[in-house]
């Protein structure tokens, strides 16, 4: 039962509406785009200024991808084997926590990349007619693929973190945007 707390709000004696669930696709595309209308906008007024873009400026993405999808396998494997605890060579609950934070953190990470490098592929598509923009393409290319895979391969660490017998990942999983119903 809910009821008012002490300064008017609602308390929620057993915090359902505080659940931490799965990031959704929708609020990653929503971000995305606000950094490519952000990144277009910026290049548009100061492209004169920038450096040239270097080939592999969007490296460091595709390798912090590959670490997430390492550990996301890692994790699955220790959870499916049952050795999440606080004995030695478990996965403690507190680091499977912190995987969580790091997968959210690094898909919104990959969400603003993969937005702002859309932004700058878009200006530079526009502007075609510029040596220093057809130079700058494959550049753009490369960071924008390593945002949406580094995006990826947090949504899928994320999904590597949850506990078999959550039954709210599966609520989760039918309806991401409908609140869990009490069961």
């Amino acid at each position: 039962m809910t009821g008012l707390g002490p300064v008017g709000e609602k308390h929620d004696p057993e915090g359902e509406g505080h659940k931490l669930g799965p990031i959704r696709f929708r609020d990653l595309t929503a971000v995305a785009v606000v950094a490519g209308l952000a990144m277009w906008i910026l290049i548009h007024y100061n492209y004169g200024s920038f450096p040239d873009l270097p080939l592999l400026s969007g490296l460091s993405l595709y390798v912090v991808a590959a670490l997430e999808v390492v550990i996301g396998f890692v994790v699955k494997k220790r959870i499916a084997n049952r050795e999440v605890g606080r004995a030695g060579g478990q996965l403690h609950p507190i680091n499977a926590a912190r995987l969580v934070a790091l997968a959210k953190a690094s898909a919104i990470l990959g969400a603003v990349a993969a937005g702002g490098w859309t932004g700058v592929l878009i200006f530079l598509m526009q502007n075609g007619i510029l040596d220093a923009a057809r130079q700058d393409r494959p550049g753009a290319i490369i960071g924008l693929v390593g945002g949406v895979v580094l995006t990826a391969a947090a949504m899928w660490l994320e999904h590597c973190c949850r506990a078999p017998d959550d039954p709210s990942a599966d609520e989760f999983d039918s309806a991401p945007d409908s609140p869990p119903s009490l069961a």
